[in-house]
């Protein structure tokens, strides 16, 4: 596609794609036979694919493999197998500097070391890419109130620093270089809420003045945190991706369903997930599958992402679901 074509489709899927829409879209990253093995766990990924121009969402509870997956896809895991393409004519990360130059990465736990201070932290991201603006990582750090400086007006010290702080630490450092691309793991989980509804407003800022040729990645098990931005939904559990699509089409593919207690026992074979009470029962089943409440007196409902993505994760996690033991 030219880049007029690019701009329409990025339009028309913004505003509620249709399926020729969405068969126009690019991949930013796309991988194949992802895999990688440590203790009882595996990350098996058969196939991949990031859309370029939106905001991607990879949902999981914790443990499901998300970390795992944004480390290999940002170059800090070098040990698994499998191939990945980035931008459609790199593969692997190592591959070109424009790889790593064109990604912006927050990460979790220790990403700059402790006993760096912010200052820091500015000079070494200088060093290792070009396009850093310490003016606009000041200018950003201003406006998400970067809590950057100590006692006698001495930069911070990372340490020193609370967890909300330096998520905005390494936002600032991401946003403040020239990139297509920002994968984020949890941005959302140590942040308050003011400062999660400024995370997505920042990522959408991100996404829209780059007019469908920036995208963003980022991970998350809080979904209501962060479902306004998100574009495109992956839901993993147990290193497997198990559901994805435009958010849209999710919508579509699934439906919440309420009905008598008198068929809560015939429901329960249809739905992916199910809440019982003396007067009924709710749950989400794909859309496809109304046809099987035939006979009973149910109510639909338009799912939400939040309740599409916990009754995927319920019908795939391992945990011991309510209702399986006695309490």
């Amino acid at each position: 596609m030219n880049d007029a074509e690019k701009q329409d489709t990025y339009r028309a899927v913004k505003k509620g794609a249709v399926m020729e829409d969405i068969m126009k879209i690019e991949d930013v990253i796309t991988g194949s036979n992802i895999e990688k093995s440590f203790g009882g766990f595996k990350l098996d990924i058969p196939e991949l694919h990031i859309p370029k121009g939106f905001a991607t969402a990879l949902i999981g509870e914790n443990g499901a493999g998300k970390t795992t997956l944004l480390n290999i896809l940002t170059g800090l895991r070098l040990d698994a197998s499998g191939e990945i393409n980035y931008f459609g004519k790199y593969t692997g990360v190592e591959s070109d500097p424009y790889v790593k130059n064109a990604i912006g990465y927050t990460g979790s736990g220790t990403y700059y070391l402790p006993h760096w201070t912010v200052d820091q932290v500015c000079e070494i991201t200088s060093l290792l890419f070009e396009s850093f603006d310490r003016e606009k990582f000041d200018k950003i750090a201003e406006a998400i109130a970067l809590d950057k400086t100590g006692k006698m007006g001495a930069s911070k010290k990372v340490s020193e620093l609370s967890d909300g702080n330096k998520v905005k630490l390494m936002l600032c450092g991401a946003l403040a270089r020239k990139t297509d691309i920002l994968i984020m793991d949890e941005p959302a989980s140590p942040l308050d809420p003011l400062m999660r509804d400024t995370l997505c407003d920042l990522i959408r800022e991100y996404i829209n003045n780059g007019q469908g040729e920036r995208s963003v990645f980022f991970s998350t098990h809080n979904v209501a945190d962060m479902e306004s931005v998100t574009d495109y939904a992956m839901i993993m559990e147990q290193g497997k991706i198990v559901e994805q699509g435009f958010v849209e089409e999710l919508k579509e593919k699934y439906v919440i369903v309420k009905g008598n207690s008198e068929d809560t026992a015939k429901a329960r074979s249809i739905l992916y997930s199910i809440s019982e009470s003396s007067y009924g029962f709710s749950g989400v089943c794909l859309s496809k599958d109304l046809d099987k409440f035939a006979g009973m007196n149910i109510q639909t409902e338009r799912a939400g992402l939040t309740e599409i993505c916990v009754a995927v994760m319920k019908a795939h996690s391992k945990l011991k679901l309510t209702g399986s033991i006695e309490i």
